[in-house]
């Protein structure tokens, strides 16, 4: 019978049936940070519990640590005390701890593919929604609850209700500018965030795979802004190339035989999915949110629409209350609105091709005077290479803060906020309200485009960059 990618990972980690549609997974890697792992430890501590698999548990503070140069001290003093009590429950418990200014220090969804801890067919979790982003390596990862990282971290294994299939098969060639930011920022505004809810997601066609293994991650990394726990992409020559040597890969022989199995979860030629949906991204332009929910996308250079055309009462009052938020008008034209602050990294955009791509526009120009401009690595390794290539030396030189790794301003922890009422342009994946800080409007964002607003001092359509400088 033919199954798809999802469905042959789950049975290869199906450890019991345990009835009324409930099923318990063995866990292959629990990813946690630095909100969860030190209540997590306590809890267990509280019920007598050990660590079932410590060397299955990988640790890394990223949503609390400040992105200042130097790291200072005490700067949050919540997020200092869960720091410290992360370092002393894995330390205690043998959990591998990667700690600030680290080889392997960074945001968890972008150290594990780099550190080669995810690999295809495995089943991933962390205590984090965009879990999901793992998806682009093939694997079966998503988010979990604060209770639920407690029940990995003395058993090993998860129960799960099975989610239903979906497919997004995505031809054509993109057209200038465009990233897989775009695409994804596209194919929610199309679909709507709620298309992928009870859905696991396998993004496919040619158009996936000329995408590079990194694009591929920011793809999945808002399978969730979808609505699904759950987004992943068929391993190829791509996956196996960038796998190999990684530090936690399998070495030699191991590895051979690792891709061989690799070869083989690939949905079939014949599988059925439960759900199809097709897009030409040859339809897709760069991208920008202008409400407070990731559907709420346009086109650069379109115009805000206006909730008096939506007939869903619920969505036209949705709307207008975002507008409101926002600070915008129906009809209104994005590109040429003066903004405050440009944010790039986080996990949807923090790795090093995502940096190239910034640095690529901002070679050469000037950060708007008014605008403070900020990029933050995803990890310490992408940092390091990002100065080796002489990124920072070309952020720096147009005015840019060049920051220390960390979650940093995508969302608001760590001391590192936006005020009230500024508007922002930044590569993160959730434009909520209050998301960068309390009365902060957020427009989400490709790197290029943050980087191009950036130099113009206003929402800046990458493509016609030079005439608004």
């Amino acid at each position: 019978m033919a199954r798809t990618m999802f469905d042959k990972i789950w049975a290869e980690h199906a450890v019991a049936d345990l009835g009324g549609g409930l099923t318990l997974l063995d866990v292959d890697r629990h990813l946690i940070h630095d909100l969860v792992a030190g209540p997590a430890y306590d809890r267990l501590a509280a019920r007598g519990l050990p660590i079932r698999n410590p060397e299955r548990t990988f640790a890394m503070p990223d949503h609390g640590v400040t992105s200042r140069p130097e790291r200072p001290a005490g700067l949050d003093r919540v997020a200092t005390g869960l720091i410290d009590r992360m370092r002393e429950g894995s330390r205690a418990a043998g959990v591998r701890l990667f700690d600030i200014g680290e080889d392997g220090q960074g945001i968890v969804h972008v150290v594990g593919p780099e550190l080669g801890l995810t690999l295809p067919g495995s089943l991933i979790v962390c205590g984090d929604s965009h879990s999901c982003t793992h998806g682009g390596l093939a694997s079966l990862s998503f988010g979990i609850g604060t209770t639920e990282v407690v029940h990995v971290l003395a058993t090993q294994t998860i129960r799960q209700r099975k989610p239903k299939t979906m497919r997004i098969v995505y031809s054509g060639a993109p057209g200038a500018a465009v990233t897989a930011k775009d695409i994804i920022l596209f194919t929610i505004a199309r679909l709507g965030t709620k298309a992928g809810q009870g859905y696991a997601i396998e993004y496919a066609g040619p158009a996936i795979k000329a995408l590079s293994i990194e694009e591929r991650l920011t793809l999945c990394n808002l399978s969730i802004e979808l609505g699904a726990k759950i987004g992943m992409v068929a391993p190829d020559e791509r996956t196996y190339a960038y796998l190999k040597n990684k530090p936690f890969s399998p070495k030699g022989a191991l590895f051979d035989q690792a891709v061989a199995y690799w070869r083989t979860i690939a949905s079939d030629a014949d599988a059925r999915f439960d759900a199809e949906h097709h897009i030409d991204i040859a339809d897709v332009t760069p991208q920008i949110s202008w409400g407070t929910s990731p559907e709420d996308v346009i086109a650069i250079d379109g115009r805000v629409p206006d909730p008096a055309a939506e007939a869903d009462p619920a969505r036209r009052q949705r709307m207008t209350d975002a507008l409101d938020y926002m600070g915008l008008a129906a009809g209104q034209a994005l590109v040429g609105t003066p903004i405050d602050r440009v944010f790039i990294g986080s996990c949807a955009n923090g790795r090093l091709s995502d940096l190239r791509e910034a640095a690529r526009v901002a070679a050469g120009g000037r950060v708007a005077p008014h605008v403070i401009a900020w990029v933050v690595p995803g990890s310490r390794r992408v940092q390091q290479a990002a100065e080796a290539e002489g990124l920072d030396t070309i952020f720096r030189a147009a005015g840019f803060e060049w920051r220390e790794p960390g979650c940093s301003l995508c969302l608001a922890t760590a001391g590192e906020h936006l005020q009230p009422g500024e508007r922002s342009v930044s590569t993160t994946n959730r434009n909520f309200v209050g998301r960068q800080g309390p009365g902060v409007r957020t427009h989400l964002v490709s790197p290029a485009t943050a980087a191009a607003s950036a130099l113009a001092g206003t929402i800046c359509d990458v493509r016609r960059a030079g005439e608004s400088l």
